[in-house]
């Protein structure tokens, strides 16, 4: 049975969801260990998150130390505020990788 929140791919290939709004979504990017990476980062979201918590922001080193991974969760509210965090986080020169 399919929920009123849930979609589907349509046929004229627009990806849908099947996330229910709101919810916790994990925002993880990685990229060189410089403090130009993380407000890069850090600007992005802040953009398109009003209420950003205090915990939401959680950084990781690699072995060396020369990239770090930041993961970001926010309360999404929609498939579009996603979207357009990885497009601004891509748009990035600082940011290697978005998952």
């Amino acid at each position: 049975m399919t929920d009123h929140n849930d979609k589907i791919c349509s046929p004229t290939g627009e990806e849908d969801t099947l996330l229910t709004f709101p919810c916790e979504f994990p925002i993880k990017v990685m990229g060189k260990n410089n403090e130009q990476f993380e407000m890069d980062v850090f600007t992005v979201v802040k953009m398109h998150v009003d209420n950003l918590a205090e915990n939401a922001i959680k950084t990781r080193p690699s072995g060396k130390g020369n990239y770090i991974s930041i993961t970001v969760t926010i309360t999404a509210h929609s498939k579009q505020q996603i979207d357009n965090i990885y497009l601004g986080l891509n748009a990035c020169e600082s940011v290697l990788m978005c998952l």
